[in-house]
C-alpha cells in the first residue's frame, strides 16, 4: 500500500480540485446566468488536471524514488492515480449533481429546449445523473492516461 500512497493522495486531491471546479462553476455562474458559456469554461479544468498531474508525478519521482523515474514508471504512477480518480468519479459526479448545483439538469435543460437545441426528451436523456456518471466513468480512464502519457515524457529522468 505505502508504494502507491503517493497515487492514492493525488488521486483523491484531483477529485477534491473537480468539486472545488465544479464550485467555481456554479459561483461565476456558469449553472444557471451564463449557462451558455458552460461549453467553453469548462474545459479550462484541464488546466489545474494536467498541473495536479505535474505535481504527483514530481512527487513521485523525487520523493519516492530518489529523483530517478523512466518513463514506464511515470505512467504506471499516472495509471494508478487515474484509477483512483475513475473509481471516485460516480461519488463526485454524485456530490457535484445533488449537493453542489443540483439546479445544474434542470437549468441547461430548460435551455436546450429554450434555443432549440434539442428536444425535452433528448435533453432529459442526455442531461441527468446516470449518464453524467457513465460519461464521467468512461472520461476518466481516457482523460487520465491522455495526460499521463504526455507529463509522463516530461517528468521522467536521473538524478
Amino acid at each position: 500500500m505505502k508504494a502507491i500512497f503517493t497515487e492514492i493522495k493525488w488521486g483523491v486531491y484531483f477529485s477534491i480540485m473537480t468539486l472545488l471546479w465544479m464550485v467555481l462553476e456554479k459561483v461565476v455562474g456558469l449553472h444557471d446566468i451564463y449557462i451558455d458559456k458552460h461549453p467553453i469554461y469548462t474545459n479550462f479544468i484541464a488546466i489545474p488536471a494536467i498541473m495536479l498531474y505535474v505535481f504527483a508525478l514530481r512527487e513521485k519521482r523525487f520523493k519516492d524514488l530518489g529523483g530517478d523515474m523512466s518513463y514506464k514508471q511515470a505512467v504506471l504512477s499516472g495509471f494508478y492515480i487515474t484509477l483512483v480518480v475513475t473509481l471516485l468519479a460516480p461519488l463526485t459526479q454524485w456530490i457535484t449533481t445533488n449537493i453542489i448545483t443540483p439546479e445544474f439538469f434542470p437549468n441547461v435543460i430548460r435551455y436546450v429546449i429554450a434555443h432549440q437545441m434539442m428536444t425535452k426528451e433528448e435533453a432529459l436523456n442526455q442531461f441527468n445523473q446516470k449518464n453524467y456518471i457513465i460519461q464521467s466513468m468512461i472520461g476518466a480512464p481516457i482523460m487520465g492516461m491522455l495526460t499521463t502519457v504526455i507529463v509522463s515524457f516530461f517528468v521522467k529522468g536521473k538524478k
